[in-house]
Parts: C-alpha cells; sequence; structure tokens
C-alpha cells in the first residue's frame, strides 16, 4: 500500500514540476521564463521531449495554464508576502513564536489552495497525453522513485567515511 502510495506521490509531484514551470514561465516569473528563453526550457522543456508533445499538446498545456492562472498568481504572491512576513519576523531580533505560528497557518492554508490549483492543472495536462505518453510518462516515475530512494538511502546513511 505504502508503494503504490510513493509512487502516486512521485508521479504527481513530476507533472506538478512540468506544470509548475510551465505556470512560472507563463506568468514571466524564474530562470525559465518566456524572457529567458521559453516554453521549451527547464523541466517542462524536459517533458516536451521526453513525452513527444506535439504542438498543439503544447497549445493546450499553455491554454490550461492561461484559464488557471488567474485563480493560480494570486495565491502565489500571497505565499510570498506569507514567507517575507516570517523572515522579517525571524530577522526582527523580536522572535514571537505566535506571531510565527500565526504566518504558518496562513502559509499552510495558501499553499493548500495552490496544491488544489496544481492537482487541477496537472488532472488537465495528464488527460491530454496520448497512451504512449502515459506509458512513457510512468516510466520516468519509476526511474525518478529509484532516483530518491537512492537518494533518501544516501541521506540515512551519509556519506561514506575513509578510514584513518
Amino acid at each position: 500500500m505504502k508503494r503504490n502510495k510513493f509512487k502516486m506521490l512521485g508521479a504527481g509531484l513530476a507533472l506538478l514540476l512540468m506544470v509548475g514551470f510551465a505556470v512560472s514561465q507563463e506568468a514571466g516569473i524564474g530562470p525559465g521564463s518566456r524572457h529567458h528563453g521559453g516554453f521549451g526550457r527547464g523541466p517542462l522543456g524536459f517533458f516536451t521531449k521526453a513525452l513527444d508533445l506535439t504542438d498543439a499538446q503544447k497549445a493546450q498545456i499553455k491554454q490550461i495554464i492561461a484559464n488557471e492562472k488567474p485563480t493560480l498568481h494570486p495565491l502565489m504572491v500571497q505565499e510570498g508576502q506569507a514567507h517575507q512576513q516570517m523572515m522579517q519576523l525571524v530577522t526582527s531580533g523580536k522572535f514571537e513564536e505566535s506571531q510565527a505560528q500565526t504566518i504558518i497557518s496562513q502559509e499552510t492554508q495558501i499553499h493548500s489552495q495552490i496544491e488544489l490549483e496544481h492537482a487541477r492543472i496537472m488532472s488537465q495536462a495528464y488527460q491530454i497525453l496520448t497512451s504512449d505518453q502515459k506509458t512513457k510518462f510512468a516510466q520516468l516515475q519509476t526511474k525518478h522513485q529509484q532516483w530518491m530512494a537512492q537518494h533518501m538511502q544516501h541521506e540515512q546513511t551519509g556519506p561514506a567515511t575513509p578510514n584513518q
């Protein structure tokens, strides 16, 4: 049961990354924004090539993102503002735990709304994939999960230390 849960989480994470970078590109933010090369760069470019998305599919994803942007962008701005409030509290020299908890609660609520929007976008984007692309996506997810398992194993055991 846990293994399937991790598979779904991994698949969702990869599609979330793809959509998240597409959203940031369309919003004109981040290093992969259209001002720095556009749709084909970064993880979205990887998926575009790895899944061999057609021009029509790319256009559909752009439209999905454009449709969701009016909802998603203000949430991203709010989350950034909450983060900034936390940084101001941390660096103010007058840390108050209750104030930090209030900011964390706000940021958590906003982040949950962002995740819901990302899930909506991911679901719509996934639906435009062909069965072959969905198979390829699943294979990429398996590779990603294997990499993550190795990474987590390394994190748990730590780097090997040379004998003295």
